[in-house]
């Protein structure tokens, strides 16, 4: 296994962390029914494989995945670095209906609350989810509550989640921002444009989502399956499962399959390997549901692409 620093003041991280986004179960942007045993075993599974770091959020499951998480983190009883995310609070709104919210109160109320599903008393790293488009707070504000947090130990590590380089600047001018995560892989290239550049400038570590594209890039999925999500599954209306997107992605994913078969690795775990081979990016978020998911991106830990197989995808 890997390992890069987070930043030029984070911890060494493994260069694979587990998502746990899926694992939350039903909500308004589930990923369909989990069964919480299977969960509990893939993240069991990639602790014990050396994977160092778990993210999360509050907003998951609305609550579930970080209680599940949490148990699994106690019970693998190494160390093993803990990521969530707050600013998408639902908490007494009608239908649970989470809203854009970076207010102090509503940080420091959301990491209570997630302190006690986790069951501890910090978190490693706290992140926020989204920008704030509802309540009109400045960013300064709240990420002046955040660095209150890393000052009172109840944070370690302080970072963001889908910001622009625009809000980036406003908040490293106040405290260092110790992490970003964006979106990024072989369907979404964005972030290479200018966020993993301004982070790499800056000393900002780069944990980047969605490294599969949301699956698409497994060398599971094909038309069928798409068709066959579950009820309650979010990617069943997301453009990128729909013609004409779909048979765009999944021919890029059939791309992967001749690297795949030359290094001796899940096709997936090529996936991962090309967002790893940026520069800047400091590590990857990948989902598991199930150990043999975790079985299929695990190698890209270890998998360094040449410079024949970066060309080959474009």
């Amino acid at each position: 296994m890997q390992f890069r620093r987070l930043g030029r003041d984070g911890p060494e991280i493994s260069v694979v962390g587990v998502g746990a986004w899926a694992i939350g179960g039903p909500w308004k942007f589930g990923w369909g029914p989990q069964d919480d045993d299977e969960s509990i075993a893939a993240l069991h599974k990639a602790f014990e494989s050396g994977v160092s770091w778990v993210d999360t959020a509050a907003v998951y499951g609305l609550g579930h995945s970080e209680e599940v998480v949490g148990q699994v983190v106690r019970e693998h009883g190494g160390e093993v670095l803990t990521f969530t995310k707050c600013g998408r609070p639902w908490y007494g709104r009608e239908g649970n209906e989470p809203t854009y919210d970076l207010r102090p109160e509503t940080i420091r109320f959301e990491l209570e609350q997630s302190l006690k599903r986790l069951g501890t008393d910090h978190v490693d790293l706290y992140q926020f989810h989204w920008p704030d488009t509802e309540t009109g707070t400045p960013v300064e504000d709240s990420w002046a509550a955040m660095a209150e947090l890393v000052e009172e130990g109840k944070v370690r590590w302080a970072g963001v989640s889908n910001f622009d380089v625009g809000l980036l600047e406003r908040c490293e001018r106040i405290r260092h921002v110790d992490s970003l995560q964006p979106p990024y892989s072989l369907l979404d290239r964005a972030a290479a444009a200018e966020l993993i550049p301004w982070a790499a400038a800056n000393g900002t570590g780069v944990i980047c989502y969605s490294p599969l594209g949301s699956g698409l890039l497994t060398g599971s999925f094909d038309a069928e399956r798409v068709r066959n999500l579950p009820e309650g599954d979010w990617r069943r209306t997301d453009d990128d499962f729909r013609p004409p997107r779909l048979e765009a992605n999944l021919e890029l994913a059939r791309r992967l399959e001749p690297l795949a078969e030359r290094h001796g690795v899940p096709v997936a775990a090529v996936a991962v390997a090309w967002a790893l081979a940026t520069d800047g990016v400091t590590g990857a978020i990948v989902g598991a549901r199930r150990p043999s998911q975790v079985d299929g991106w695990l190698p890209a830990g270890n998998l360094r692409l040449d410079a024949d197989d970066l060309a080959a995808l474009g």
